[in-house]
């Protein structure tokens, strides 16, 4: 392997986050490296402004899945709340580096934050979860559905928009964190599960050593109990990306704390169920199968509680916000 192939959406923040991957697997692995900028169809109609009625994330995973299949490229890079949670046949995800800010940010003019938003402020979101949340911390909020990619929707401040909420780490991997006015904690305000982390997707069988152990270099062993944790609720409540679905892992002092709000989608109801797991030592399957047994615990009681009822979901395994990770 002379130069590592390394797929990507073509958009500047898949771009920016893909080439700091890139840079980590090429000082791991002393090979040279390029980007393969794949154009998906989630991309285009976020450029042209069109609505995304194409299946949701799996729109921007699955031209980026086929290119790997057909040897178009080494490794690909998602934002990881942007995969589906379902695996793809003949692929698997072989590495996941360490998570950037997973909160969710307002970035208002004139610095104003959620709580000093003026009354009937119009607030920008393409995320149902982000909609509910919004109206039920502030009911009065006017919610705008918005796309397209990180810059159009921060020119809509100098236009018609009072605010957006974007995910702090795509602004951060932008450089444009200076727009954030207000970051929204994680526990009042749960993000989308995987919200911030990356994953590295190759094909079953195929990695070479020096790819193996590149892979294993930028493994960090947290960040994937913690999103697994997240994305098994999402799984095991059946829930797309229409789903206003918010979840949440930690670890601290070897327990893994795993909490996760079902919303109704005009932010009125909630429900929520937090439950924690002693992690076993010992290899990272290991406690991978105990992160399976606390997430089924939630999902056991999101249920019990009425979340079936309360929300969307039973709709397919998928993940993260419609519009992908610029929103």
């Amino acid at each position: 392997m002379a130069t590592l192939r390394v797929g990507t959406r073509a958009s500047a923040l898949a771009v920016a986050q893909s080439t700091t991957v890139a840079e980590r697997l090429a000082a791991a692995t002393g090979h040279d490296v390029e980007l393969v900028r794949v154009h998906t169809e989630g991309d285009r109609t976020q450029a042209t402004g069109e609505s995304l009625s194409l299946g949701g994330t799996g729109v921007f995973a699955s031209a980026l899945r086929e290119a790997l299949l057909a040897d178009e490229c080494d490794v690909l890079v998602h934002s990881l709340k942007d995969l589906p949670t379902a695996s793809h046949p003949g692929l698997h995800i072989g590495a996941v580096p360490g998570r950037a800010d997973a909160r969710d940010a307002l970035c208002a003019r004139d610095g104003l934050t959620l709580e000093t938003l003026p009354q009937g402020a119009k607030v920008g979101t393409g995320s149902p979860r982000r909609v509910a949340q919004l109206l039920a911390r502030r009911p009065d909020l006017e919610v705008v559905p918005i796309r397209g990619n990180v810059d159009t929707r921060l020119r809509r401040l100098e236009d018609d928009l009072d605010a957006v909420v974007l995910a702090a780490a795509g602004l951060g991997r932008l450089g444009r964190s200076a727009s954030v006015t207000d970051l929204l904690g994680l526990g009042p305000w749960p993000s989308a599960p995987g919200q911030g982390a990356l994953a590295v997707e190759v094909r079953e069988g195929d990695p070479s050593d020096d790819l193996a152990r590149g892979l294993r270099a930028i493994e960090h062993v947290e960040t994937r109990l913690v999103v697994t944790a997240e994305r098994e609720v999402l799984a095991g409540l059946e829930a797309g990306c229409s789903a206003p679905i918010g979840a949440t892992a930690v670890v601290d002092a070897g327990l893994l704390l795993l909490s996760a709000t079902v919303y109704s989608p005009d932010g009125s109801r909630r429900i929520s169920s937090s439950h924690a797991v002693s992690l076993e030592e010992g290899p990272v399957t290991a406690q991978l199968a105990d992160v399976h047994e606390v997430a089924g615990r939630v999902v056991d009681e999101l249920l019990e509680l009425g979340a079936a009822e309360l929300a969307p979901i039973g709709g397919g395994p998928s993940g993260g916000d419609p519009l992908g990770s610029a929103s």
